[in-house]
């Protein structure tokens, strides 16, 4: 099954251009980009993600997957981190997840 979560718009300002932060990896865009991924898909499957320290966690029904936000490997862009890092989560919990066209594609 596919479903279709629309990006948050929001999320831009909190790039590390727009508003620093420490963390190297755009902390505080990631938890503003992952908000809206939260909550039911079709056929009532939960769909949850969330971000602590440098781990990304999806849950997607009964199915889990994790990630670690890594900066060498996949930055300096702050976008291709988060990109890599939910691919990674996504792909653990056996689906798919890509963003293009400020839509956000889940296949499971």
């Amino acid at each position: 099954m596919e479903k279709v979560i629309k990006e948050n718009p929001a999320a831009a300002e909190w790039l590390p251009e727009n508003k620093p932060d420490s963390s190297g990896i755009g902390a505080n865009y990631v938890d503003a980009f992952l908000k809206p991924l939260n909550g039911e898909l079709e056929d009532e499957v939960r769909l949850a993600c969330k971000r602590r320290g440098l781990k990304i966690s999806v849950s997607l029904g009964d199915r889990k997957g994790e990630a670690i936000l890594r900066r060498i490997e996949h930055g300096p862009d702050v976008k291709a981190i988060l990109h890599a890092a939910l691919t990674e989560a996504f792909a653990q919990a056996d689906a798919k997840c890509e963003a293009s066209d400020g839509n956000i594609w889940v296949e499971y």
